[in-house]
């Protein structure tokens, strides 16, 4: 029986797709960067059938593709070329299991949306606080895989930090179920890390017992006007002490991204009378009312006072703080609009983002005369996301054609820095060369060993991270 035949045959025939107008969604990624191909894409509904379909394709040599909401930046989801691949969706997948407020967790299946996540811990007076762009198509087994950041990093954690356990199907179907919701177990290695930002290149995660907090109860958000990088961190400390670390977030927006956003999104205001090299977007939140305004508005008055700042302004209501958080949210579609971008997500210790930012646009800018350096982003966890928009009037597809030279110009000094080339987006296929190019020869090999030690066969997601 054809292998079409008798995966159709595991999951029903409507969730076995296999023309070509059907998986062509799945084969390539948000920015057709990478197309695959694949024999067929596969939509379990449960754990059992993820199970046995990842059983049948070992056991006739298929390689596995795990796929969530394909919204993944580095082709972590898209099948090889070679066509010897089946993908398998997570999409059907999307059962909330149980959400306990006392316990502050909650479980999902890996194919739910991340805002649906969202709000069922909100239903349960909860707050679960990984928060990203595409949060509303991205899906919580992908967030896991890729080990997602976002902008509330700084408070909460990344990804990983979220995650209490996991049920997981191995490279040879079986099906580990590590879904405890315990805060403490020091029995061993701590095997649900393993699977946590391996990008389904060791098992295709199926559902997660997640932590959840207390929801905020006061929320308070300033956009404030910087003469350089270096102000910024020294606001962020300055927050951080007056608050009782209550920083959710802080992120920084370039003149050049606001202006982006002037340029190319409706309805953008600049907040100030003149413009300014830097911004700072922070957001403190608290699940205690009252104290933080009065906490926010002493930094401001100090960092102004000591010229840290030139400028800020808080939002007064919830459609303000919205717009504050649209010129910093705008920046990569305002770049997008405005031609080519070469993107770098990096990550340095949080001191040493004015260095980074000072020494990368340096070198950019001597390689390639006229490029536009976009650094914005996350600079409270030191996460910079260091876009270049082509120079005006450049022609695209020639400024594209610098991807890899000014990747190896930004990626040698965040390496000489000890810093990391992908601070939250993965490594997929986008960037397999420069992690071997940059990482440790000795992690690589142990890298190598876990993925040979679980995956023998090399058959579960190949080509991604290691090559």
């Amino acid at each position: 029986m054809p292998l079409i035949e008798r995966l159709s045959a595991l999951v029903g025939a409507g969730n076995c797709l296999h023309t070509a107008a059907d998986i062509a969604p799945y084969l390539v990624e948000e920015r057709g960067l990478f197309h695959g191909r694949a024999l067929a894409v596969v939509r379990p509904g449960s754990t059992a059938e993820v199970s046995r379909v990842v059983g049948l394709c070992v056991a006739e040599g298929y390689a596995i593709v795990p796929q969530g909401g394909n919204t993944g930046l580095c082709g972590g989801g898209v099948p090889p070329e070679h066509g010897h691949a089946v993908v398998v969706s997570t999409e059907r997948l999307n059962r909330i299991r149980a959400v306990d407020s006392i316990d502050f967790t909650l479980t999902a299946e890996a194919g739910c949306v991340l805002a649906a996540v969202q709000q069922a811990a909100d239903s349960a007076g909860c707050l679960f606080p990984l928060s990203l762009g595409a949060e509303g198509s991205c899906r919580i087994g992908g967030n896991l895989s890729t080990n997602a950041g976002g902008v509330n990093v700084l408070r909460y954690g990344n990804a990983r930090d979220l995650v209490l356990g996991l049920e997981v199907v191995l490279p040879d179907g079986r099906v580990w179920d590590g879904l405890k919701a315990l805060r403490k177990d020091n029995t061993g290695y701590d095997l649900k890390h393993l699977f946590v930002g391996a990008e389904g290149t060791l098992g295709i995660i199926t559902a997660a017992v997640l932590k959840l907090f207390p929801k905020p109860r006061e929320i308070e958000t300033a956009f404030v006007a910087l003469p350089d990088v270096a102000a910024a961190i020294a606001i962020l400390a300055l927050a951080r002490r007056a608050s009782g670390d209550a920083v959710t977030a802080c992120e920084l927006v370039p003149r050049i991204g606001l202006d982006l956003d002037l340029a190319h999104l409706p309805g953008i205001r600049d907040p100030f009378p003149r413009p300014h090299p830097w911004y700072l977007l922070i957001e403190l939140s608290s699940s205690r009312p009252g104290g933080l305004r009065a906490a926010l508005e002493d930094v401001l008055a100090e960092a102004i006072d000591t010229r840290l700042a030139a400028d800020a302004v808080i939002a007064e209501t919830i459609d303000q703080r919205n717009a504050l958080w649209r010129l910093r949210e705008g920046v990569p579609e305002a770049q997008k609009r405005e031609g080519g971008s070469i993107k770098h997500d990096v990550a340095v210790a949080t001191s040493q983002v004015p260095e980074l930012i000072g020494r990368a646009s340096e070198a950019v800018q001597r390689a390639l005369p006229g490029v536009r350096v976009v650094a914005f982003g996350h600079i409270g966890d030191g996460n910079i996301h260091f876009n270049l928009t082509q120079p005006a009037g450049a022609d695209k597809q020639a400024f594209l054609g610098e991807w890899q030279r000014m990747n190896v110009i930004v990626h040698d000094i965040v390496a000489a820095m000890g810093g990391s080339i992908s601070a939250e987006h993965g490594i997929g296929r986008l960037k397999t060369d420069e992690l071997i190019r940059t990482k440790p020869a000795l992690e690589l090999e142990l890298m190598r060993r876990i993925k040979t030690a679980i995956d023998p066969a090399g058959l579960m997601n190949p080509g991604k991270v290691l090559g």
